[in-house]
């Protein structure tokens, strides 16, 4: 067994990360929900494609947690038994005894227990590497290949050509435009299709979820990765439904609507009232306007940047914002 280096971040911490992505939220404020930074949670994400797939499910009891493996590295400094230790966590001497000489540290020369070594050993052993459809059956990878790039032949064995969808750039995503006209098949047509070009071979099936999970998921090594611009939405990365179903942030929330500002201010009869306004230029450019309702008197206020800014590629919210709410709320 390698070594383990550094202790690595926990399995149960990207599954609290993962269950934090599932509210809607963005990766960097997961990460800083569940207490890793956010370069840490942009890599699980794009690691997984944006797709948790098992990791959102629970793990089960029967398995130590490394909560238990500290309680265990702790008891084992005060010289405590095995039965002991499994009396007081309420498992099996067997487990325990198991426990610590299969996860104990060896660098040492001699076995040393250590709850994040022994946690990193773990679940080392546990994972179960599957190899994916796609790359044990070159007939279907080739298949769903060519259909993905829109390789197409008519009955007679003709190549069919059609407009070149947008070629891959990398992380962004090709203009609307550009993909509006592609002739590449979506994962749905290519599953669909299968069962009528191969009604009797069973080994040329496949989901149309497993395409995307060969797409989106790095180091599955079944399909080219630049593929996912032959795609519909042209997504590099999956989108949690709740994020995709949220609403867009806007400087101005539901409790500031200008609709139910009071009565006085829609005559302008009454002086004093005042409205704001904010327009947004280049590079973050913003100019506050104020205008008094009953005089029209216009007041142009220039927003100098906030601090940090194109130094801090995190920080995408704006906070200049506020100052339009509370406009609003004066």
């Amino acid at each position: 067994m390698r070594s383990p280096g550094a202790p690595s971040l926990r399995s149960e911490i990207e599954r609290l990360f993962w269950q934090q992505i599932a509210t809607g939220i963005t990766s960097e404020k997961a990460a800083e929900a569940v207490g890793v930074s956010s370069a840490v949670g942009t890599r699980w994400f794009r690691y997984r494609g944006g797709m948790p797939l098992f990791m959102s499910n629970h793990i089960s009891g029967r398995y130590l947690s490394f909560a238990e493996r500290e309680e265990i590295g702790l008891l084992r400094v005060q010289s405590v038994g095995v039965h002991e230790i499994a009396r007081r966590l309420e498992r099996s001497p067997s487990t325990i005894s198991r426990e610590l000489t299969r996860n104990a540290a060896t660098r040492s020369g001699r076995l040393e227990y250590r709850a994040s070594v022994a946690q990193w050993k773990a679940e080392l052993v546990a994972k179960r590497p599957k190899k994916a459809k796609l790359v044990t059956n070159p007939r279907l990878r080739q298949y769903v290949q060519d259909r993905l790039e829109g390789k197409i032949h008519d009955a007679d064995g003709r190549k069919i050509v059609g407009p070149q969808q947008a070629p891959f750039i990398g992380r962004n995503k090709p203009h609307r435009g550009d993909r509006k006209w592609v002739k590449g098949w979506s994962p749905e047509q290519i599953t669909n299709r299968l069962l009528i070009d191969f009604p009797e071979d069973k080994s040329m099936r496949i989901s149309h979820e497993a395409i995307y999970q060969a797409l989106y998921i790095q180091g599955r090594g079944a399909l080219k990765r630049e593929l996912v611009s032959c795609l519909r939405t042209g997504r590099v990365l999956r989108v949690p439904r709740a994020r995709a179903q949220a609403k867009a942030w806007a400087h101005v929330n539901g409790n500031v609507m200008i609709s139910s500002r009071p009565a006085e201010v829609e005559d302008r009869a009454l002086p004093g009232h005042w409205e704001g306004d904010l327009i947004i230029g280049l590079n973050r450019s913003a100019i506050g306007t104020l205008v008094e309702r009953s005089s029209r008197f216009t007041m142009l206020i220039h927003l100098p940047r906030e601090k940090g800014y194109g130094l801090d590629s995190q920080n995408k919210e704006w906070p200049r914002a506020c100052w339009l709410r509370s406009c609003y709320n004066d």
